[in-house]
């Protein structure tokens, strides 16, 4: 038997998480110079509803496998949220990649369905069936990589008032529940959220619903990294525009 919550309760809405794997080459050409590629090809996406300044947030993150100097982790590529205070502050105190986008999330019965929606493009839909119950294993930590940076007011070109920073976040988990999800994910083209292009599908791995227990979490701002060479990544940071380049996405 799962956690019991009171009729309504969002604190212990489990999380939708999914993995897969797509080409190495794929995620080294999407990670700025001085993050390097992990282990594995490996791409995670979480889907979520999580109380935020007492109120529900549906959101989705995107990250990959990635190491920062010689530690493993995964880069964030991306956070959509539903709440738009939120965005700002996130992206100029920690740097974190956030942007508004729609979440679609919910379980009937033992179907899970989860819909994610971003300047009018559908680009990442799941359809599954609870399997089974896993066991909820030990204890884990992870990191996470975000970039902090700021340009130059004066337009001034590869110029920063902050040089971007890599911002480590490492957390500690513990597992309250978990279930395993027979299902399939979908990505489809869109120009904002660029992730059936750019991060091609090649093998679905795992999906599940995991309802973790939060140890531990920590933000430190870690080194510098090469302003020249993260130039190009500089308009990406804080949107959906993945690739390192300037100027914005082109719209279909």
């Amino acid at each position: 038997m799962g956690p019991q919550n009171n009729p309504g309760e969002i604190t212990q809405w489990p999380m939708l998480k999914i993995a897969y794997r797509t080409d190495a080459d794929k995620i080294a050409a999407l990670l700025p110079p001085g993050i390097e590629p992990g282990a594995e090809p490996n791409v995670y996406i979480t889907i979520y509803n999580f109380p935020v300044q007492g109120e529900p947030e549906y959101g989705y993150v995107i990250n990959v496998e990635a190491n920062y100097n010689g530690i493993a982790g995964e880069y964030t590529l991306a956070i959509g949220i539903d709440q738009e205070n939120a965005v700002h502050i996130s992206q100029e105190r920690w740097g974190q990649p956030k942007f508004v986008a729609a979440t679609q999330f919910y379980r009937l019965g033992d179907m899970v369905k989860a819909k994610l929606t971003h300047q009018g493009y559908t680009f990442l839909e799941f359809t599954g069936q609870v399997t089974d119950v896993l066991p909820n294993g030990e204890e884990f930590e992870q990191n996470e990589w975000w970039i902090k940076s700021s340009r130059a007011v004066d337009l001034s070109p590869e110029k920063y008032d902050f040089p971007p920073h890599v911002v480590r976040v490492y957390s500690k988990y513990g597992t309250q529940f978990q279930e395993a999800i027979a299902g399939e994910l979908k990505l489809s083209d869109s120009p904002w959220d660029p992730i059936a292009q750019l991060l091609p599908m090649r093998e679905q791995l795992s999906a599940k619903l995991w309802s973790p227990i939060f140890l531990d979490r920590r933000i430190t701002l870690e080194g510098e990294l090469d302003g020249k060479a993260f130039w190009p990544h500089a308009d990406t940071i804080g949107g959906s525009r993945w690739p390192g380049s300037e100027g914005g996405p082109k719209q279909g």
